[in-house]
């Protein structure tokens, strides 16, 4: 990708392939009764708006603004104004962004996936599912209720622990429960391959989906509920050099419901946890891995935290630009977005980054006309001045001149 007279923020862009955006924008009808900005100009805008760290849609648009000129290679004619903006966020359907997400996801997570190390040596995949509350004010957002006084979404997601990428996102209002959300959104609309493994917490712990699950030939991990009532039917050998590994048990359920919905054994792994200074009590339907790697499996876990934080600190995705349900799923989307394409960047880079200092760099580096994979892998080197030998010179600056 050459950066001549493109800017840094228009090559990564062009990451997003026009065509198959067009198609989606047409699907949805996303530029019916246009008038001159169309989705491909409200995207760019929002993009800015996460990137660029605007705090509103006057910072957006001014933005924008400032940088005409430099906006022609992105295919936008002119910086919208601030009621056009808010009228397209609040209109035009959020499901675009949606399936641009999963567009550029299929783009992108090969090549994340090369990137990161893998933890582990087998090659099923590995998923972790959560959800995150993004918090709200009442006041500006009554249709969230959550709380006597505040608002809330939720945000459900699936990571890909090939490159730490969401392969599947939903949002609901934030009282909607996290196992309600996975049976209801989640599991119907994504297919696990078979032999994945999906580690989770005790949020979604349900028998009967247990019971789906080791009939499907999908492995979970998660935390067993304490007030659990069960008997051991087999004690396996700990292993030797791990003893942080306090028990290995063959266990079955005996309360009516949990014998009824799931009637299999099932396998029950204590971990001392030295950091935390407790017994983590994890719960699987795998016999086969060894009983420290399953607790590394759960320990993996946290890198879907991982990604809730750095998705709400450096995305704009605490604080809305619009009030409207759709303009808030429109920010969310575009959030996550931007999100992946700063993760297949991270992955073009020799660099070592962290994705803090990408983000930060990259803010003051949106409108520089650099090439954008040099300058990922050599962020700190400045392009050589050239002289111009047509410029003029002021008497007694000449070069040479004493």
């Amino acid at each position: 990708m050459t950066s001549k007279g493109t800017s840094i923020f228009g090559q990564m862009v062009a990451y997003i392939d026009r065509a198959q955006f067009q198609q989606v924008v047409r699907r949805h009808n996303g530029d019916k009764g246009a008038k001159g900005f169309l989705c491909w100009e409200q995207l760019v805008a929002m993009l800015f708006c996460h990137l660029g760290k605007a705090q509103s849609l006057r910072e957006i648009c001014n933005g924008l603004a400032t940088c005409l000129g430099k906006l022609t290679h992105l295919r936008v004619e002119k910086a919208p104004h601030r009621s056009t903006l808010s009228y397209a966020n609040e209109h035009r359907s959020w499901e675009i962004y949606k399936d641009i997400f999963h567009l550029l996801f299929s783009h992108c997570a090969a090549t994340c996936a090369q990137k990161e190390k893998k933890p582990f040596r087998f090659k099923n995949k590995l998923f972790s599912m959560d959800a995150t509350v993004i918090d709200l004010c009442l006041s500006l957002f009554p249709w969230a209720e959550f709380r006597q006084t505040k608002g809330a979404v939720k945000l459900h997601v699936l990571l890909d622990h090939d490159g730490y990428l969401p392969t599947f996102a939903h949002i609901t209002e934030g009282l909607m429960h996290e196992l309600r959300a996975a049976k209801e959104h989640i599991l119907p609309n994504f297919a696990f391959p078979k032999g994945s493994i999906i580690v989770f917490d005790r949020g979604y712990v349900d028998f009967k989906l247990f019971a789906a699950w080791c009939l499907q030939g999908i492995t979970f991990v998660t935390r067993m509920k304490s007030n659990a009532a069960y008997r051991v039917v087999e004690e396996a050998d700990l292993p030797r050099g791990k003893g942080y590994i306090l028990s290995d048990q063959r266990i079955r359920f005996t309360t009516y419901y949990s014998e009824k919905d799931c009637p299999r054994d099932l396998r029950r792994i204590a971990i001392w946890d030295s950091v935390n200074q407790k017994v983590i009590v994890l719960l699987t339907n795998n016999f086969t891995f060894a009983a420290s790697t399953i607790g590394a499996i759960y320990r993996d876990r946290w890198q879907i935290e991982i990604f809730f934080k750095t998705l709400k600190q450096q995305l704009k995705i605490k604080t809305f630009v619009g009030t409207s349900p759709n303009a808030l799923k429109v920010q969310i989307w575009t959030a996550l977005i931007t999100l992946l394409l700063l993760k297949y960047m991270k992955a073009l880079s020799s660099f070592n980054w962290s994705f803090s200092n990408l983000v930060a760099l990259l803010r003051f580096n949106l409108f520089t006309y650099r090439d954008l994979e040099t300058w990922l892998s050599n962020p700190y080197e400045c392009p050589p001045i050239v002289p111009d030998d047509g410029q003029l010179t002021l008497p007694g600056f000449g070069l040479g001149q004493q």
